[in-house]
Formats: structure tokens, sequence, C-alpha cells
């Protein structure tokens, strides 16, 4: 089967959304089918040299629910006849977008569709979207009539979008590269002094709550002073901020290490005994949750929709109420002086993990497309067979 998978942002940067798009390439293309991506990039060159990939678009960083998003803005996309060109020249059998409803990108590709499968996920969470109710009677309602079929990856993600577009949509969760990070590797040498390592991964946005671990982590260190705070995340105006405050507060054990490759990722988390992200609000599901529970570490996250969805309270981790330097405190000092329950929760987390591997993940999506494909041409039912089978061969008979 022949397969597009559609990211609306900037794919020279390894947004949550592009790595699960990478993802999806790399296990369909497993699978025997044949994959290409359609994106817009700030580094062409570079882009193309990674990938079979199509580019499309001049993205531009635009502030968006308290982040920094980087897509194309240009209407003319829309009626761009090199995109209506291309997919008529590639055939697809699916068309993926992921965010089929941002501009301009998705729905360009969105409207250009005609015969082939559409298929729509929704990551996003927010409260709300002044975007959707305005152009949704425009064109955004006749763009969305035209998926055959919708994924979002967690139900706080269909509940967002399904307030303006009703619909059914499958819940389809993101993954973890799980050999990746349940592998075995060995923590870092500088952070075996026998402290106890609380871990923050994330942006320094206003969103992420990390004001809220630094008030939370000066009660922690007052009661229990043999611990340590470990903030990886890329440097920026925030970054700056926060360091200010830290040396304002004369707060000791504060590390900031600033951006960190994804081969070095699993180390920081390996080197870890709590994992903590306060996240206000706006995340439609906890992607580094998943990676410290893969490594085995307990986390303590603030209870909004997208992480309880992760976290079972009590369980594999604690949820606090968001917004609450205490109620935070009050958890970190529970971890901090349980082993036993560090551990067992630990392990809890390790099971938890497994389930959202991006071979299963992958496997659902593909199961979803077959679905959808039902009463189709038969043809295109026995490609998926056979690529599931091992085939390599598009189209060929079973045997």
């Amino acid at each position: 089967m022949k397969i597009a998978l559609v990211s609306p942002y900037d794919y020279a940067f390894p947004s949550g959304v592009n790595i699960h798009i990478a993802r999806l390439q790399e296990n369909f293309t497993g699978m025997g089918h044949q994959v290409k991506i359609i994106a817009p990039s700030s580094k062409p060159h570079e882009t193309r040299e990674n990938g079979d990939i199509i580019l499309f678009g001049r993205p531009i960083p635009i502030r968006a629910s308290g982040s920094v998003v980087r897509s194309p803005v240009s209407p003319g996309l829309v009626f761009s006849s090199r995109i209506k060109d291309v997919l008529k020249a590639e055939r697809f059998d699916v068309i993926h977008i992921h965010e089929p409803l941002m501009p301009t990108l998705a729905t360009a590709v969105l409207h250009h569709s005609s015969e082939e499968l559409t298929v729509g996920t929704f990551h996003a969470f927010r409260t709300r979207s002044w975007g959707y109710p305005f152009w949704k009677p425009i064109c955004l309602g006749r763009w969305f009539n035209k998926l055959d079929g919708r994924i979002a990856v967690s139900n706080a993600a269909k509940e967002f979008v399904s307030k303006y577009f009703p619909g059914d949509y499958k819940i389809i969760p993101n993954g973890i590269d799980l050999p990746h990070f349940a592998g075995e590797v060995t923590p870092l040498p500088q952070f075996c002094d026998g402290k106890l390592n609380l871990l923050f991964v994330g942006r320094m946005e206003k969103r992420k709550g990390f004001k809220y671990l630094l008030g939370a982590y000066e009660k922690v260190k007052k009661e229990f002073p043999e611990c340590r705070l470990i903030v990886v995340g890329p440097q920026g105006r925030s970054w700056q901020k926060y360091q200010k405050l830290v040396m304002k507060h004369n707060l000791r054990d504060v590390v900031f290490a600033g951006y960190v490759s994804y081969d070095d990722l699993p180390r920081y988390y390996k080197s870890a005994d709590i994992f903590c992200s306060p996240a206000t609000d706006k995340e439609s599901f906890g992607l580094v949750l998943l990676e410290a529970m893969a490594v085995g570490k307990p986390t303590v996250v603030s209870n909004i929709e997208g992480y309880a969805a992760v976290v079972s309270h009590g369980v594999d981790g604690l949820l606090v109420k968001p917004r609450d330097e205490q109620a935070l405190a009050d958890a970190l000092l529970q971890l901090l002086q349980d082993k036993p329950l560090r551990e067992s929760m630990g392990a809890m987390g390790k099971v938890k993990a497994r389930d959202y591997d991006w071979e299963t993940v992958s496997q659902q999506v593909m199961s979803y497309y077959q679905d959808l494909l039902e009463g189709r041409p038969l043809v295109i039912s026995e490609e998926i067979t056979c690529a599931q089978e091992g085939s390599t061969h598009l189209g060929a008979a079973c045997q």
C-alpha cells in the first residue's frame, strides 16, 4: 500500500508530531508498505538527505497556545496546482494528515485529496480555540467532512476537537521508542554521589509549570537536603530567567543541563530517582512521562487530563493539583522518603510503558486503515494483508 504522512510543521525541527510521523514511517516501511512524508522544511537540502520526503511551503515561527510552532501560513498553498499534481502523480492509497485542520499545508493537502482514503490525527489540547469556530463555516467544516477516519491521541485531544467538530474518533496514543529508553544504559557519574535526583524534561514555557517545581523544590530542600534538581531543556529567555531565580533564592543543587541529545536522554532518566512534570494545562498526552516510566522511574505530575490518562495515581506515580507548590512538594517528599514505594511505582510504570511501543501503536494505526478500507477494491485489502505478512512487493498476491 502507498501511504502519505503529512506534517504541517517544519520537518527540520524534531517536534512531537514530526517524531510521531517518522516512527510511523519507519514501522510502516518495515511492514512492507511504501511511505512518503509531505511536510515543510526550513532546511530543505538537509531534510531531503534524511528521508523520502516531499517538501511544500516555507515555515515561519508562530506563537500559539503558549508555545511556538513553525508552519507555513501562505493561503496560496491551498490553491497550489503543484500539490494537486503531486497527489495525482503519486496515487496514494492513504493520505494520513496530522493536525488536518492546521493551516495551510495540512488543509491544502486535504483540499486537494480526492479518491484516496484520508485520515486525520488530532494531537492538540486547549481549553478553547478562536480559529475553529471562526473558520468552520467558511472552509474548515467542508474540509473536516472530507476525512474518512479521525484519530485522537488521547481523550483530552478528542474532547477538545469534538467541541467544534463532533464525530467518531478512534483513540490511538502517541508511542515511545521502547528499546531506546528501556534498554540497558548507565547513569551519569556526576549524579551518582548519594543524593536523590529529581528530573524535569521539557521546554521552559509557561504552560510547563516549571516555576511551581522551583517553588516546591525550595520547600523540599529544607526538609530533605540530600536531593538535587536536574533540568533538561533547550536554552532561551525563560531558561535564563529561572537561572537568575535560582541564584536569587540561593537554591543549591539545581543543575541546568540545557539541551540533551536524543541519544543521551535515557541516561538522564536513568540518573533520576523521581521524574516530575508540573504542567498547568494544554497537554494532550504525557510522552515524557512514558519515557520516564520505560526507564522504571516513578512520576509526580499535575492532575491534568492529558497526564491523568497516562499516570495511575498511587500505582505508577502521583497526581497533584496543578499550580500548587505545597501539594507538589508533599508528593515529592513522600517518594523521596519511601524507597520501596519509588521502586514499586517504577516497576509498574515500566510494565505500562510496554503498551506504548511504536511497533504496537503503528499496528493499531494500520488496523484502523484496514477497517476503513473495508468495502473498497479487493486489491487494496490484499496489499495490506500481504504487507503485514512480510511481503516486500506492493500488491503481490498472497501465497
